[in-house]
């Protein structure tokens, strides 16, 4: 028998009650929300029931929301899949924003540890319990995160990006 995504919805609240929340079908993929402390319990639950067996971390990544209210600044978004029944579905936690931490599930799946790392470089979240985290793509000595939303899209000192070296300016020929 297939799994359905009202098997997946039901084990979870049975299990974890108000701590799961916000359950949605978009398109193919089943979605939903977890407070963001019991994230790793869920998570693990997930991978270790042996009905649902979302045993694959595809994917983990931050987002940061500016205007959200200083508890929902930073959502961690999780993918996993269940390759016995070729099922997906997305985690979404949000967490605050004045100092955005959340605990590491690199001890679940190995392989989130360059997801963590990359998450950790680009939006400044610490995972709490990671064995290594630190810069992965970016230089060391940056003290800002890229992909926040309170980064300046260019350098204004770079004269390689001038408009005028691509053909764009408001200058008449």
């Amino acid at each position: 028998m297939a799994l359905e995504t009202i098997q997946i919805q039901e084990k979870l609240v049975e299990s974890f009650d108000s701590v799961v929340f916000e359950f949605k079908q978009e398109r193919d993929l089943f979605s939903f929300e977890v407070a963001a402390d019991k994230i790793t319990a869920v998570i693990l639950f997930l991978k270790n029931d042996p009905t649902l067996r979302f045993h694959f971390l595809t994917d983990l990544c931050g987002i940061h929301y500016p205007d959200n209210d200083e508890e929902h600044q930073f959502a961690v978004v999780y993918h996993l899949h269940n390759w016995y029944e070729n099922k997906r579905i997305k985690i979404k936690t949000y967490i605050k924003g004045e100092n955005p931490e959340i605990k590491s599930i690199s001890n679940i799946f190995l392989c989130s540890n360059w997801m963590e790392r990359e998450t950790y470089d680009f939006y400044g979240i610490n995972f709490i319990g990671h064995p290594q985290l630190k810069r992965i793509l970016n230089m060391d000595e940056m003290i800002s995160f890229p992909m926040r939303k309170e980064f300046p899209m260019e350098d204004s000192g770079r004269t390689d990006k001038d408009d005028r070296f691509f053909g764009r300016t408001t200058d008449n020929y």
